[in-house]
């Protein structure tokens, strides 16, 4: 008989929205001596490592169409981890991540079937809206970097699902972080200078919050989770991406912020106590 996760698909994704974004905070704090593609290739060895040795995949057998979505999902976990830290790297943490929300905003948007989720989205929304007002002056490569990561979130989230339902446990995400890493790989040809032993060991620890502990807990929750719910559930990752930047690499909270941080709060709550019967909790 199957067994249950111990912890229910809502509470699995606010394990990942919190994992992830302390993991991002430990990153920036390497920026001055590793570039962003350095510690984003870092953090997928250290996934694709790990979740190999746990999960085994049986590759055997498999058909052309679950190799095709696995890719998929190896591509869009791959780009959105690189352009995300290029984005870190120019722009506070919660901005960036406000930005790249759009992506699951959308996706939320589209896959909404009750006129009260709007809502919940709209709140939502005004929460990205009210971070934003805080920088007149944005670099705006950081900013486009931020967007080609929503754009790569919103395909992980859908590509996730898929990827579950044909793969068995963590067959599937052990696999597709192989394929992000070989596709990252060529890009790391001129930093290898910078794996030095302390860059390698916050990398690895990158990895593990960043990368194995959110995308496993992601891939059990999709399973039984819908996108719509989902994509407003992680509404809390700018709040979330705020408050690591606060406490790691000490960027200061303003009240408009914090504001904001309560916005998505709110209507991550109330979306996904309305859509409480589309939950295996």
């Amino acid at each position: 008989m199957p067994t249950r996760p111990s912890l229910g698909p809502v509470w699995l994704v606010l394990l990942g929205v919190v994992s992830v974004q302390v993991g991002a905070g430990f990153a920036k704090s390497l920026f001055d001596a590793a570039s962003p593609t350095t510690i984003v290739w870092l953090r997928l060895a250290t996934s694709a490592v790990l979740l190999m040795l746990v999960a085994r995949p049986a590759l055997r057998g498999r058909s052309r169409s679950d190799w095709l979505v696995v890719v998929g999902f190896g591509a869009a976990l791959g780009l959105m981890n690189w352009s995300i830290y290029q984005s870190f790297a120019r722009i506070p943490l919660g901005l960036a991540v406000t930005i790249e929300f759009a992506g699951p905003l959308l996706l939320a948007v589209a896959g909404s079937r009750r006129r009260g989720d709007l809502v919940w989205i709209g709140l939502a929304a005004l929460g990205v809206v009210l971070l934003g007002f805080e920088r007149t002056s944005l670099d705006p490569v950081g900013v486009l970097f931020a967007l080609l990561a929503g754009a790569a979130w919103a395909a992980y989230i859908l590509l996730s699902a898929r990827t579950g339902r044909r793969w068995p446990g963590l067959d599937g995400l052990a696999v597709a972080s192989v394929v992000a890493l070989a596709l990252l790989t060529p890009l790391m040809a001129g930093y290898a200078g910078e794996l030095t032993g302390h860059i390698v060991l916050v990398g690895a620890l990158v990895g593990v919050l960043s990368s194995v502990i959110p995308y496993s807990a992601e891939l059990v929750a999709l399973r039984s989770l819908s996108p719509a719910v989902f994509g407003v559930l992680v509404s809390l990752d700018p709040a979330a991406a705020a408050l690591a930047g606060w406490a790691v690499v000490g960027e200061v909270l303003s009240w408009v912020q914090w504001l904001a941080m309560a916005c998505v709060v709110i209507a991550s709550v109330g979306m996904t106590r309305s859509g409480r019967e589309r939950l295996a909790v």
